[in-house]
C-alpha cells in the first residue's frame, strides 16, 4: 500500500465508532466499513485479481469493493449504467478487466466472464499495458463513439479529494447523500472520498430511490421524498438537478434546513439560476473539473463565492491561462489515456475558455465543439451528425444541445418529398445505437439547407455552429417550450 494510500486508511481507522455509511437499512461505523473493506480486499488479493471492474449499482457494495481494490494496489474500473451495451463492452475489453462484480452479470456473460463466489472471472484475450501507478480507470461519457479510458493514480485522487475537504471542512457536512452515480468520478471522489475524509457519514441509497434514471431521466417526486427522509448536509448536482430543485422550491415544495453545502458542477451554470437558488437561501456552490484533473480543479467556498464563476483553484492546482485564453492545469492531472502515450506535459490543456475575475475563473466556452448537457454528460455532436446523415432521408444535420435537458438535432431532409414520418424513422433508428444521453430527444426540420450562401456552412461543408444556434435559437427554445422541458439561458462567446 502505497503511502498516500496508508495515511488515508489511518484517517477513516481513527473515525472508528462514528458513523460512516449508511443505505437506508443498515449502518456502518467507521471500523465496520473498513472490516467490509478488508474482507474484500483479501478476496481479491487471494484470487490474484489484476483489474477489477464495478458495474453495480449506487449502494454499500460499490463502496465496499472501490475502497478494497485501492488498498488492494489494484486498477478499478467503473462500468458507467448509462453507458450503452457496446460502450460497456468496449470498457471492459479496452481495460483488459479480469474481475468483474455486477449487478447483473448476465449482461456480461457473453463477454466469457463465469462466476467464482460473489467475483465474475476470465482471462482477457489482451491486457493493454497501463501507466505506472494507475488505480483507477475512468471513461469519459462518450465524446466519441467509444468513450476513452483516463488513467489515474491514487496520489492524484486523494491530493484532490484532501482539497475538497479542506475547502468545505467548516461547512457543517456531516451526511452526504449521494445522488450521481457512483461511476462518476465527480461523486466518487467529491461524494465518498472527501466526506470520508471529513468524518461524513454517506447516505448511498440506490439510484432509483433518488430519482436518477438512465443519463437523462430524472424523477424529481423520488429525489424529493429521499432528501427529506434523509436530511442530508450535502448533495453533488448536475446543473439540470439543481434546476428542478429550485423550481420544485419556488412551487411551494419544502426543503430540509439541513443543507449546508450544494455543489454543482458537471456542465455550464446558468447565473440565473444560481440567483434563483441565493433567492430560496439554498447554499449553492458550483465548481469546475475534469476526469483528466482527477475531476474538481476550481470550486467557490462559502468564504470566497462569486456568482458566475466557478471559483478559484483548490490548493492542488494551479492554474493559468494561454494566450488565446485556454485554460491549463497543472496538478493531480492524469497519467495518459488508455493505450496512449503517457501524460509528458506538465500543464494540461483543458479545451475550455476562460478569464480570470478578481482571482475567480469564469467559463465562457470551449475550444471545440462537445457540448455538455444539463445532466453533465459530455456529447461530440459530429459523432452523432455522422450517423444520422447516413440515413437515406437526411442530407444534412446538426445537433445542439449544451447546457439542455434534452438534445436537439435540425435535419435537412434530402428533397422536399422526404415527409417528417420518414425524418423520424430515420431518427429512431440512429437514436437506436445510441446511449441515452446522445440521442437526438428533439428535432426540427430544417427551413433551408446549410450552405455558404446563407452563412451556416463553410464552402467545403463544415458547419458553423455559432450561426446555426442564432438562426434557430427562437425555434429551439419554442420547441422545448412546447415539451414543457425547462431550458437555461444559452450564452455563446
Amino acid at each position: 500500500m502505497s503511502p498516500v494510500v496508508e495515511g488515508f486508511r489511518q484517517r477513516l481507522l481513527a473515525h472508528g465508532a462514528r458513523p460512516a455509511l449508511n443505505d437506508g437499512t443498515r449502518r456502518w461505523s467507521y471500523a465496520e466499513l473498513l472490516d467490509e473493506v478488508g474482507e474484500r480486499r483479501a478476496l481479491l488479493e487471494r484470487h490474484g485479481v489484476r483489474r477489477l471492474a464495478l458495474a453495480l449499482d449506487n449502494g454499500p457494495e460499490w463502496l465496499f469493493w472501490d475502497l478494497a481494490a485501492l488498498f488492494a494496489g489494484l486498477p478499478c474500473v467503473p462500468v458507467p449504467g448509462f453507458f450503452s451495451p457496446s460502450q460497456q463492452r468496449h470498457v471492459l475489453e479496452s481495460a483488459g478487466v479480469d474481475a468483474l462484480i455486477a449487478s447483473e452479470p448476465q449482461a456480461f456473460a457473453a463477454l466469457g466472464f463465469v462466476p467464482r463466489g460473489v467475483l465474475h472471472w476470465r482471462e482477457p484475450a489482451v491486457q493493454a499495458e497501463l501507466p505506472a501507478g494507475t488505480a483507477k480507470i475512468t471513461y469519459t461519457s462518450g465524446t466519441t463513439g467509444q468513450p476513452k479510458g483516463v488513467c489515474l493514480s491514487a496520489e492524484a485522487m486523494l491530493g484532490v479529494a484532501q482539497s475538497i475537504a479542506g475547502a468545505t471542512a467548516g461547512s457543517g457536512i456531516e451526511r452526504h447523500l449521494c445522488v450521481l452515480p457512483l461511476a462518476v468520478l465527480l461523486e466518487n471522489l467529491a461524494g465518498n472520498y472527501a466526506p470520508l475524509l471529513l468524518g461524513a457519514c454517506l447516505e448511498i441509497p440506490s439510484l432509483a430511490a433518488v430519482g436518477m434514471r438512465g443519463a437523462s431521466q430524472f424523477e424529481l417526486p423520488a429525489f424529493l421524498a429521499t432528501l427529506a427522509r434523509v436530511r442530508p448536509s450535502s448533495l453533488i448536482l448536475l446543473p439540470q438537478l439543481l434546476l428542478a430543485l429550485v423550481a420544485a422550491a419556488e412551487g411551494g415544495q419544502a426543503l430540509p434546513d439541513s443543507l449546508h453545502f450544494i455543489a454543482v458542477g458537471g456542465g455550464r451554470v446558468a447565473p440565473q439560476l444560481l440567483e434563483r437558488a441565493e433567492a430560496l437561501g439554498l447554499p449553492v456552490f458550483e465548481g469546475y473539473g475534469l476526469s483528466e484533473c482527477a475531476s474538481v480543479v476550481c470550486l467557490n467556498t462559502p468564504g470566497q463565492r462569486r456568482i458566475g464563476s466557478v471559483g478559484r483553484p483548490l490548493p492542488h492546482a494551479e492554474v493559468r491561462l494561454a494566450d488565446d485564453g485556454e485554460v491549463l492545469v497543472r496538478g493531480a492531472t492524469f497519467l495518459g489515456y488508455l493505450g496512449e502515450p503517457a501524460q509528458t506535459d506538465a500543464w494540461l490543456g483543458t479545451g475550455d475558455l476562460g478569464h480570470w475575475e478578481d482571482g475567480f475563473l469564469v467559463l465562457h466556452g470551449r475550444k471545440k465543439h462537445q457540448f455538455v448537457t444539463a445532466f453533465g454528460r459530455n456529447v461530440n455532436p459530429e459523432w452523432v451528425e455522422a450517423e444520422l446523415v447516413q440515413q437515406l432521408p437526411i442530407a444534412q444535420a446538426w445537433l445542439h444541445g449544451e447546457a439542455l435537458p434534452a438534445n436537439v438535432a435540425v435535419l435537412v431532409p434530402r428533397s422536399a418529398q422526404v415527409s417528417d414520418a420518414q425524418l423520424q424513422a430515420a431518427l429512431d433508428a440512429v437514436n437506436a445505437g445510441l446511449p441515452d444521453y446522445a440521442r437526438a430527444h428533439r428535432w426540427l426540420r430544417a427551413d433551408q439547407p446549410f450552405g455558404e450562401a446563407n452563412g451556416l456552412a463553410t464552402s467545403n461543408g463544415r458547419l458553423r455552429r455559432a450561426a446555426l444556434f442564432q438562426h434557430y435559437r427562437s425555434a429551439i427554445a419554442s420547441l422545448m417550450a412546447e415539451s414543457s422541458v425547462p431550458v437555461q439561458e444559452e450564452q455563446h462567446p
